[in-house]
């Protein structure tokens, strides 16, 4: 049976993956920081292994994968840090952002790809960001770590793939998640998420297929929007 490790499965879009990849027959380990939401998605499905750990814990990362075999990495996790402008961002807020959004995600790739080098198979996504593919006003560092994972995933998959490993951005638009929930009010959240938007859900569906492609297939990027975009208002 296939296995995937999914980082920032509590909630949002790492929660939808975990399951969808569990209910097409994967052995699912789902990693996040908190205990409760992964024992609720435990409970759910019972097959999944939850794995509570901070993904910047590097030693942690390292235990945790000393004995696992790991077919499909999904570099997930990541955090919004408060909307402002750049020169007003706090130190701690930049550093949070650079070492969750991207140094982790490099990091565990590196703890990773080396079985897959081995088994000469794996396959290798990341979530980023229309944010790293176009400016936006008050996210200068969160749009930088995912131009650089859009970066880094472009050359990672220049290094592994003779040795037969995909990678794949996921390039997600406007998906309704809690990534804004610490940062924006509910009034501001609804008019976000105005519409018909992208659910978690949606984007699962699209890794399971992409997946499910033969080996020698890959889609290197897939991007994914609302049909109906709307204003930051909510309005068409």
């Amino acid at each position: 049976m296939t296995t995937a490790f999914i980082t920032g499965a509590t909630s949002g879009i790492g929660r939808a993956i975990a399951i969808a990849l569990s209910d097409a027959g994967y052995d699912v380990y789902a990693v996040g920081r908190s205990k409760a939401p992964l024992k609720e998605l435990q409970a759910e499905r019972p097959g999944i292994v939850p794995i509570a750990v901070d993904v910047t814990d590097r030693e942690a990362l390292e235990s945790v994968l000393a004995d696992l075999t790991i077919d499909v990495l999904i570099n997930n996790a990541g955090i919004m840090p408060p909307l402002g402008n750049f020169a007003d961002m706090t130190i701690a807020d930049i550093d949070a952002t650079l070492e969750v959004n991207l140094s982790a995600a490099i990091m565990l790739t590196r703890l990773v790809v080396p079985q897959m080098r081995d088994r000469q198979s794996g396959h290798i996504m990341f979530t980023g960001s229309v944010a790293g593919h176009a400016p936006f006003s008050n996210i200068a560092v969160y749009s930088a770590t995912k131009a650089a994972i859009s970066g880094f995933a472009a050359a990672l998959r220049a290094d592994l793939s003779q040795f037969g490993i995909r990678v794949t951005e996921i390039v997600a638009g406007r998906v309704e998640t809690q990534l804004y929930n610490d940062i924006l009010g509910a009034e501001a959240r609804a008019a976000m998420y105005a519409g018909k938007v992208v659910q978690p859900d949606d984007l699962a569906r699209m890794v399971v297929a992409l997946l499910a492609l033969p080996a020698w297939a890959d889609v290197t990027r897939f991007d994914i929007m609302p049909t109906w975009p709307t204003s930051p208002s909510g309005t068409k």
